[in-house]
């Protein structure tokens, strides 16, 4: 099945849920200001926001640092309305909590298809692992910080003299707010583009903060959900004084070398190994 196909039926499960209850948006109380641009200002996007914005610029302000046009500015709105903005105004106004709900659903579904298709060799286990990695609210807060999504918040008074728009739930809940919008405004592709932009860098750090850490566990579960085997690890070579030992090591799945190391120890020599095999792994499985 397509992603596109998946989107659409995702995209039609979800709508309906979104749009329950009441509805997402609030009706014909869009104030004029609120309204998209006609153009998107490519010299206003990815500037970081260098005076406090007022209430009536912050849609249009992200818009522009986005670079994205929305048909209903009121869902971006929505998203970045915080619950303690209601009790300052007279207005039927909705929270981005409803848009942080929809938003988690869809970005796990653009997380978990992104791992599926490209890491076609590891098992469930190690996918929820990264998964959950890319998804957990400080990882979701340095998403929100690398577009300065806390400027565009709408925030009560206490929340804002309590440095609401730095607290990284908050920001981690706009910024699943703001996927929410898109996927409802613009579709499902839309929203796995701008997903993707965060996703994919942070996998790749996730991934090698891994490998570096603990390799032999990473390696171990690669192979135990490839090949239904456990790497073995042996000491080829030894040489050096008493001193300045050196050790040389391979990792095998049966007879087969998946990876060398050599180093001062044999502990740090079978972590430098299982580095290179992973990386050999995994080359191999997503070609």
């Amino acid at each position: 099945m397509t992603q596109s196909v998946l989107g659409q039926q995702f995209r039609s499960r979800l709508t309906r849920l979104s749009r329950s209850a009441g509805g997402t948006i609030a009706g014909g109380n869009a104030a004029a200001e609120h309204e998209a641009p006609h153009l998107c200002d490519p010299e206003m996007s990815s500037h970081p926001v260098d005076r406090p914005l007022q209430n009536g610029e912050r849609v249009t302000a992200l818009q522009r640092a986005l670079e994205m046009e929305f048909h209903d500015p009121t869902l971006l709105r929505e998203a970045l309305t915080h619950r303690s903005y209601l009790n300052e105004i007279n207005r039927a106004w909705p929270s981005n909590e409803r848009l942080e709900f929809l938003g988690d659903a869809v970005l796990g579904l653009i997380t978990t298809d992104y791992l599926f298709g490209r890491f076609s060799g590891i098992g469930e286990g190690e996918m929820t692992n990264l998964r959950s990695a890319l998804v957990r609210t400080e990882t979701l807060a340095r998403f929100a910080q690398d577009i300065d999504l806390g400027s565009y918040l709408f925030l009560g008074r206490g929340e804002e003299l309590s440095a609401g728009r730095k607290r990284p739930g908050g920001l981690a809940c706009a910024f699943e707010a703001v996927l929410g919008a898109i996927y409802l405004d613009r579709g499902y592709d839309a929203s796995r583009q701008f997903a993707l932009k965060f996703v994919s860098r942070e996998l790749d750090a996730v991934v090698e903060g891994r490998l570096h850490k603990n390799a032999k566990s990473v390696l171990q579960e690669l192979v135990q959900a490839d090949m239904q085997q456990t790497p073995t690890y042996h000491l080829v070579d030894e040489s050096g004084p008493d001193h300045a030992k050196s050790f040389a090591v391979e990792v095998r799945v049966g007879v087969r070398v998946l990876g060398r190391g050599r180093d001062t120890s044999k502990r740090a020599a079978e972590q430098i190994a299982a580095e290179s095999a992973i990386g050999v792994f995994i080359g191999s499985v997503t070609a």
